[in-house]
């Protein structure tokens, strides 16, 4: 296939993305409290950026909200956050783990963006990589464009629900070749995507407070979050 690619960036003036039915949604909570959590002890989350120049805003955004991700978190149980970003040429990195907001917060403090491609497949295979050496709960990944072959990012996708590990896939635009390829690698990961606008941080912080609390307790947790954003993943997680 060949690649795929989008505008830097653009501003979301949609909302989220359509829900299911009443019923399928009911149906799907009434199974959903009957499963176990994500693991067991502290959960552990990927939450990866894309600080390329065009993201300054979400992630000014995202620096403001990071510390509901743990508060949601301790409501159900333990979290740690590991970092993960890219930006530059050829540069994409990761934090040590966190176990708090105000550190996490002092990392992301500490980072500047910068012009530069996409990297998501760098992203997927981190959290492959991680997971060998300890059990994720979650990938939750932030971003605007793709510029990288998406039958690549499809089987990384792919090799990540097959190890447990979903992506919460969260699009900030309205490009609808990323929303093609953001969905996608949800689906194949077992996950969910949302689509967002920075302008209206409570709609982000929402998502990512549902995402900590599926990260920390599993689908029953997700399900106790509530939320329309929560119902929103809720509805794709398989």
């Amino acid at each position: 296939m060949a690649e795929q690619r989008a505008p830097a960036r653009r501003t979301a003036k949609g909302g989220l993305a359509e829900s299911s039915s009443k019923a399928e949604l009911e149906q799907f909570l009434a199974e959903a409290r009957n499963l176990a959590p994500a693991g067991e002890g502290r959960g552990r989350l990927i939450f990866a950026l894309d600080a390329t120049m065009s993201r300054q805003p979400t992630w000014d955004a995202a620096q403001r909200l990071q510390s509901e991700m743990f508060t949601e978190a301790a409501k159900v149980g333990q979290l740690e956050i590991q970092l993960v970003y890219y930006r530059g040429f050829n540069e994409c990195r990761a934090s040590k783990w966190v176990a708090d907001g105000a550190a996490l917060g002092r990392l992301m403090t500490a980072i500047e963006v910068r012009g530069g491609n996409t990297q998501i497949g760098r992203v997927l295979a981190h959290a492959r990589s991680e997971n060998a050496k300890g059990k994720v709960g979650a990938l939750v990944f932030v971003g605007d464009a793709l510029e990288e072959p998406v039958d690549r990012l499809a089987a990384l996708a792919g090799e990540l629900g097959m190890l447990g590990v979903k992506a919460f896939v969260f699009q900030e635009g309205t490009d609808a070749t990323v929303e093609r390829a953001f969905r996608e690698i949800a689906r194949l990961s077992g996950g969910a995507y949302a689509r967002f606008d920075v302008h209206a941080p409570g709609q982000l912080a929402a998502l990512l407070r549902a995402a900590a609390a599926y990260a920390a307790g599993g689908v029953k947790a997700l399900a106790k979050a509530g939320g329309g954003e929560g119902r929103l993943l809720l509805e794709q997680l398989r």
